[in-house]
Formats: C-alpha cells, sequence, structure tokens
C-alpha cells in the first residue's frame, strides 16, 4: 500500500550534525587508569539532526531540499561524503561559515552498550549575512516543496529571525510546515501546522504531569496556544497522542518491538510524517504509519533511516487480519484502518452456498481490483427470501468459514437484507465488484461507491457454473438412482 504512495519533495531546515561510531569489545581494564580498554574493529559515519530528517525521507522515496550550517572543516566534508549515498537529497542549500565548527557526536560502543559519548561543537551567534543566506535557501527550497520541516536541535540556525521568516514564506505558499522543537517555550513556532515534541519536552514546557492520556490532552491544548497548531505528544513506550485544534485527539499505542536505541527515533517520526502528508494523505494516517516505522527504528542500533520495503513489511504484518468473520461494526473499524494505512478495498457480495469454479474466478478476479478484499454473505433468512424455502444448503456460519479459508479474502460480513446496500454504504469500499452479467447501472451501490471516488468492475464470469445448476443435477441424479434402483 504505502508502495504506491506518490511521495512529493520537501524542505528541511534545521542543524545539521555528523554521528560517528567506534565500535569493538572491551576484555579489559587499563594499567594506567580504571577505564575499559576498547579494541576497535569499526567506525561508522552517519547523518544526523536534521540531516537525519533528510535521510528517512530519501530512504522512503521522497525527494529533499536540506539547508543548514556547516563549517569549513573535515567533519563537513564528511558529512557531505555521507549524504551523497543517498539519492533525492539536494545539499546546494547548505551555508558554510568559517567561524563554524560542523557538530559531530561521537559515540563508543562496546558491543551494544554505549561507553561515552564525544561531542565536538561551538554555538556562536551567526552574522545578519549567514541568517540571510539561510532564509534566502530554505525560501527557495519552500518554492518546490509540498512541506517544510523544521527540525531544532538548539544548536542556533533555528534563530526567533529565520524561524518567522521560513515559517512565514511557507504559510504564503499554503504548505504544511512540521517542527520538531527544542526550545522551553514554543512561541517562536507561530505558524506551524504541527510541532511533534517528545514527553520530558512537553513537561518542560508546560510544569504539567504527563502519565495519563487526559494530562497529555490537557498539556497539548495549552502548548497549542503558544503556537496555534496542533501538536503530536511522542511517549516512548506508550505510543503518541496527536491534538489538533479542532478538537479531534487520537492515542495510537506503540508497537511492540526490542529497543535497541532511540536516538534519531524522534527524526524518523519528523519525516515519515511529512513524506506522508507530501504524498496527500491525511494526518491521521501518517501518525499511524510514523508510530509504526518509530518502532522500526528503535529496533536498530545507533541512527538510521527506515526503508520504504521494512515500513511497508510493518504495515503488512500490522493490518494482517486471523478473525475472518467480523460483525459489521468491527468490519466498519478495520476498513477504516485499512484506509487509514493507505490501502485500497474491493467489496463484492453473493449467497455463495455451494463454492464452484465461478465463485473462486469472482473472488480471485475481485481481488486482483485492490488491496484488501471484503466478502459480503447473504445471512440464511435472506437467501431463503430470495432463492426459495429450500435454500440455503449451508447455513451462513459454514459458507462464511468456507468463505474465509480462502487466501484471496481477508474479511467477511454477513448481511441480513436482500441487498448489500447498507453494508456498502457503512464500509465505504474503493472498488465493487460483481459478474459481467450485471451492467454499472444495475450493481447494487454502485452510484453510492462513485460519489466516493470509487469505482465499479465487472469481472468475466465462468460459464456453466451455478449454485442453482448443481442442485438440479444433483437432484436429477438422485432421481435416476432411486428409478435404477427400482
Amino acid at each position: 500500500m504505502i508502495e504506491n504512495f506518490e511521495f512529493g519533495r520537501l524542505a528541511v531546515i534545521g542543524d545539521l550534525l555528523l554521528d560517528q561510531y567506534i565500535s569493538g569489545q572491551v576484555g579489559r581494564i587499563s594499567p594506567e587508569a580504571p577505564v575499559p580498554v576498547l579494541l576497535r574493529s569499526g567506525h561508522q559515519v552517519v547523518p544526523g539532526g536534521a540531516a537525519n530528517v533528510a535521510v528517512n525521507a530519501a530512504a522512503l522515496g521522497g525527494s529533499v531540499d536540506l539547508i543548514g550550517v556547516v563549517g569549513d572543516d573535515a567533519m563537513a566534508s564528511l558529512l557531505r561524503a555521507s549524504l551523497e549515498k543517498w539519492t533525492g537529497i539536494d545539499v546546494s542549500g547548505f551555508v558554510e561559515e568559517p567561524d563554524w565548527t560542523t557538530i559531530s557526536k561521537t559515540r563508543v560502543l562496546s558491543g551494544h552498550q554505549q561507553i561515552v559519548r564525544i561531542d565536538e561543537e561551538r554555538v556562536i551567534d551567526f552574522s545578519e549575512q549567514t541568517k540571510k543566506r539561510l532564509i534566502s535557501n530554505a525560501c527557495a527550497a519552500i518554492d518546490r516543496a509540498d512541506v517544510l520541516v523544521c527540525s531544532d536541535y538548539a544548536k542556533g540556525v533555528l534563530s526567533d529571525e529565520v524561524l518567522q521568516a521560513v515559517i512565514g514564506y511557507a504559510n504564503q505558499k499554503g504548505i504544511p510546515v512540521i517542527v520538531d522543537p527544542k526550545r522551553k517555550h514554543f512561541a517562536a513556532y507561530r505558524g506551524a501546522t504541527l510541532i511533534t515534541p517528545n514527553r520530558s519536552e512537553m513537561a518542560l514546557a508546560t510544569g504539567l504531569p504527563l502519565r495519563t492520556d487526559n494530562e497529555v490532552t490537557q498539556a497539548a491544548k495549552l502548548i497549542s496556544e503558544q503556537f496555534g497548531g496542533n501538536v503530536l505528544v511522542t511517549r516512548s513506550e506508550e505510543g503518541m497522542t496527536l491534538w489538533c485544534r479542532d478538537g479531534h485527539v487520537r492515542h495510537e499505542a506503540a508497537h511492540k518491538s526490542e529497543v535497541y536505541d532511540v536516538s534519531g527515533a524522534g527524526d524518523t517520526v519528523v519525516a515519515t510524517i511529512a513524506s506522508v502528508l507530501s504524498a496527500g494523505q491525511d494526518l491521521d494516517t501518517a501518525v499511524i504509519i510514523a508510530t509504526v516505522a518509530a518502532s522500526i527504528a528503535v529496533g536498530k542500533l545507533g541512527t538510521a533511516a527506515v526503508s520504504l520495503a521494512e515500513l511497508s513489511h510493518e504495515l503488512m504484518d500490522d493490518i494482517a487480519e486471523t478473525d475472518m468473520l467480523a460483525p459489521l461494526d468491527r468490519a466498519v473499524s478495520m476498513v477504516a484502518h485499512w484506509h487509514r494505512h493507505g490501502a485500497s478495498v474491493v467489496f463484492t457480495n453473493g449467497c455463495f452456498d455451494l463454492l464452484h469454479p465461478g465463485h473462486i474466478a469472482l473472488i480471485r478476479a475481485a481481488a486482483q481490483q485492490g488491496d484488501k478484499l471484503v466478502v459480503g454473505i447473504n445471512s440464511d433468512a435472506s437467501v431463503k427470501r430470495l432463492k426459495g424455502e429450500t435454500r440455503p444448503i449451508q447455513n451462513e456460519k459454514a459458507r462464511a468459514m468456507v468463505m474465509g479459508a480462502l487466501r484471496d479474502v481477508d474479511m467477511v460480513v454477513i448481511f441480513g437484507e436482500d441487498t448489500p446496500l447498507d453494508v456498502i454504504q457503512a464500509l465505504k469500499p474503493d472498488v465493487l465488484v460483481k459478474g459481467a452479467d450485471y451492467t454499472e447501472d444495475a450493481v447494487v451501490g454502485g452510484d453510492f461507491v462513485k460519489s466516493l471516488g470509487g469505482r465499479i468492475a465487472l469481472v468475466d464470469l465462468v460459464a456453466g457454473c451455478s449454485t442453482t445448476g448443481i442442485i438440479k443435477r444433483m437432484t436429477q441424479k438422485e432421481k435416476e438412482a432411486g428409478r435404477h434402483h427400482a
């Protein structure tokens, strides 16, 4: 499903970092001092901070204009080289500041255990010329962007002046603005569409406890008053809470995963949300997908990108469903869940009294029309009204069980009406499938589905296959066997 998203272009501005990982094994204590001696075996260099946001967006297949400040030093060269490995990242917006030291964080690891972190940085107040170049480069990127991301690591790039200029320009262009904040107060982010503080940042900014969903919601409302937009609170093992100014609140539970390292997980969340929004999806969908992306990110050691293939695989696992037979209210919830994940939902229906090759052909053809297939089955009472007192041959539970066993079927819904119109209006499928013996205007629910932007698919049938015909042949053979016996 997510492979079908057409990701747009992001403009990412913020603090550029270089993350280094020196790895090895500790086998002894130094005789010179009571410190461990690491036998070095590896050295990895990866983009961090705003650069990690860009990498995560590129890993999903999007394009990024990356804007930030680097020094005239070896670390800047390493950062540029590490970004060149990724297709779709434009670094022409880098501003080189001679008096600036490119920020680096070097982590020393023994196995999965971090021994020490060494930071190299010198935060200065940038000159007006540097600020103007940042604003100019960002505005040029915003001109061709679908979403603006401000990645604030409190290292000086996103000053009040720069924030006001770039957010204001994005507002003029009508594109969403996502901010990963690092301030004690969020008024400087006024005009942002969404900010993504973690629990600690929220507690610091509000002075409120964040132990329950209700407390988080109240804190988000208070935060929103500071800058005027929506709030997504990342809550570690408790998942995320989305609070919107229109009153919509969503608590998304965290996905279970083994946590190796949380560094960079916030960058993954911001990049995923921005990328999904750039693909024209809504904020709820973006949050659901970002929650899954975060679970993958924390399962990796160090700053790492989440690939499109990894995310797609986890999303498919997330929407897998083994309870095939669902009451309508649960079916509505599941279909909405699939839609939020970007899946297209197909619906077909019938009595399916005795499953035959014609039914199999219909189901296979229907499954090819989208990502998830829901099959509506007439209840026993409904079949009796439509087919007569001698039908159905199998009861509704048996028919649903057989239908649900087909690998192409994702859910079965039993309906008691003569037509599936109520089910179709409740589920809102993207595609309705019927046999080619129908015409589009004769398909029940067709006008409703098309009014939502969906479509009708009429598929070829297998000639000579029908339950009624099978029953007639069976009856005829029984009569012939009876005469022969007599």
